[in-house]
C-alpha cells in the first residue's frame, strides 16, 4: 500500500505526517485493500476554501475533502487492475488550522483529530458517505473501530 503525505503548511511535526499515513493505511487494511495508493495533503483554511468552492460550490473552508478517482458505492467491488499495479484511490486534503480548532472544541489532542479526519477522508475514497442517518452511523462505526485499533479511541 502506498500513502503519500505532503504538507503545504510550515512547521509540521514529522510524527503528525506519519500518523496521517498510518491512519489511511489502517483504513485500507481494515477493508483488505492491498496495493492501493492515496495521497494526503495537509493544508490551510485558504486551500480548503478554494477547493471547496471549486469542487463543491461551497464558499467556506472545511476540515477535510476527499477526491476519489472513481465514483462507487461502498458495497461495490473495486475496478480490476493489472496484477502488480496499485489501485489509485484518490486524494484526501485536511485543514491543519481547522483540525487544531476542532481538537480543542472536542476536548482531545491534535493527533486524534488529524487521524479522525484522515480516516474519514479515506472512507469517502472507498465510497462511504453520510447523506442520511444510516450512512452516517455506519461511517462513524468504521471511524471509531479504526481509531480504536490505532489506540486513538474515545
Amino acid at each position: 500500500m502506498g500513502v503519500v503525505v505532503a504538507s503545504h503548511v510550515a512547521d509540521v511535526d514529522e510524527e503528525l505526517l506519519g500518523l496521517l499515513e498510518t491512519a489511511v493505511d489502517a483504513v485500507l487494511s481494515h477493508f483488505g485493500i492491498p496495493d492501493a495508493e492515496v495521497s494526503v495533503v495537509l493544508g490551510d483554511d485558504e486551500l480548503l476554501h478554494e477547493l471547496n468552492l471549486a469542487w463543491r460550490q461551497v464558499d467556506a473552508p472545511t476540515d477535510v475533502l476527499a477526491f476519489a478517482l472513481e465514483e462507487q458505492e461502498a458495497d461495490e467491488p473495486f475496478y480490476d487492475v493489472a496484477e502488480g499495479e496499485p489501485r489509485l484511490l484518490g486524494d484526501v486534503v485536511i485543514s491543519l488550522p481547522r483540525a487544531k480548532t476542532q481538537a480543542a472544541e472536542y476536548g482531545h489532542d491534535l493527533s486524534r483529530e488529524l487521524a479522525f479526519l484522515a480516516v474519514h477522508g479515506a472512507l469517502h475514497l472507498l465510497g462511504f458517505d453520510h447523506h442520511d442517518e444510516a450512512e452516517r452511523q455506519q461511517m462513524r462505526m468504521y471511524e471509531e473501530e479504526i481509531l480504536a485499533k490505532l489506540g486513538l479511541g474515545r
